[in-house]
């Protein structure tokens, strides 16, 4: 793997968590990173190293502000386990990442991805980080029959490549390859690992890794009800363990007739589509008028202008959206 160690020290982009690279911020990078697109990911990097400079200081943090800081990323656990792990390192481990493999499968959000990334990366241990590109490059280069789910598979494959010597340099030049070379379409002239990969030699890089049919989304299509009462809004805040616990969104059921509210509909706003987990979700957001301030168990009523400053799940902060447009207009 010489010739991939050459290529990412000279090829590799310049990201700013490569940049006076720490425990710390290369954490904060892998996590944003899994699901997400690095231009996505780059601006919210830097907005969270301004709010939360420090682990102590995400630790420190409300969870609504690191709910907030992490609006419009999704899979909203992934922020929520790194405010509940930095608690716990900032309690055990003196505010330092631990470097020992067992002690980090111990903390929220640290499954077998990011527990490889943070060894390799920060701590430059011979540590195999499995993501969707080291998947799409060693399943080319060994022709491997495996599906693309079987990351214990893969997870031998990567440590069966990775050099005693600076093993992280291989490792994140295995990412960086899938990441911009060997993609699904793959740029197999511009690889370093070109006359090694069996895949490519066979004629067969296309096929693949081979994937695991996916079972089709769950279709859903709710009312949503942008209920005012003057000045207020109508909204609930979601609790326990649900996906989007700590999320704010309008009152919405399958139904019209099972809104919390029966009011007279002022007007209707332009559906919203949205995709979440294993849901593809249609929402019917509408503008309505309420006479009086019902209470609801459950609901809350917030200024209009303090909409905002709350973090709201994908679909709602798009309706929101459409709401403050319709209001300035």
């Amino acid at each position: 793997m010489k010739e991939l160690e050459e290529w990412f020290l000279e090829n590799q982009r310049k990201l700013p968590w490569r940049e006076n690279k720490t425990p710390y911020r290369v954490w904060i990078s892998e996590v944003m990173l899994q699901q997400t697109q690095v231009s996505v990911v780059i601006a919210y990097f830097l907005r969270w190293m301004e709010q939360f400079p420090t682990i102590e200081s995400l630790a420190n943090a409300s969870e609504a502000h690191v709910i907030k800081a992490w609006e419009g990323l999704g899979y909203y656990s992934r922020a929520r386990n790194l405010h509940k792990a930095a608690k716990i390192i900032v309690a055990n481990y003196q505010g330092l990442i631990p470097q020992e493999e067992e002690l980090l499968r111990a903390l929220p959000g640290f499954g077998p991805y990011t527990v490889g990334a943070v060894r390799s990366f920060a701590f430059e241990q011979k540590s195999p980080a499995v993501d969707g590109n080291v998947v799409r490059v060693l399943s080319r280069y060994f022709a491997s029959l495996e599906e693309c789910s079987k990351k214990g598979h893969y997870e031998m494959l990567t440590a069966s490549i990775l050099p005693d010597e600076r093993p992280w340099i291989t490792m994140e030049g295995l990412i960086e390859l899938g990441a911009v070379v060997c993609k699904k379409k793959p740029n197999c002239l511009e690889c370093p690992l070109m006359e090694k990969c069996k895949a490519y030699q066979e004629g067969r890089a296309l096929e693949f890794p081979k994937k695991q049919k996916k079972a089709p989304p769950t279709l859903l299509k709710r009312h949503v009800m942008v209920a005012c009462y003057q000045d207020l809004v109508l909204v609930k805040q979601e609790k326990g363990k649900k996906v989007m616990s700590g999320l704010y969104e309008f009152p919405y059921a399958e139904k019209l007739e099972e809104l919390p509210l029966q009011l007279p509909k002022a007007v209707d706003m332009p559906e919203v589509k949205h995709h979440f987990t294993r849901y593809q979700a249609t929402l019917y957001p509408a503008l309505y008028h309420a006479e009086k301030k019902h209470e609801i168990t459950g609901y809350e009523w917030h200024a209009k202008e303090t909409l905002e400053k709350l973090s709201f799940s994908s679909g709602h902060r798009r309706v929101l959206k459409l709401f403050l447009e319709l209001i300035r207009e």
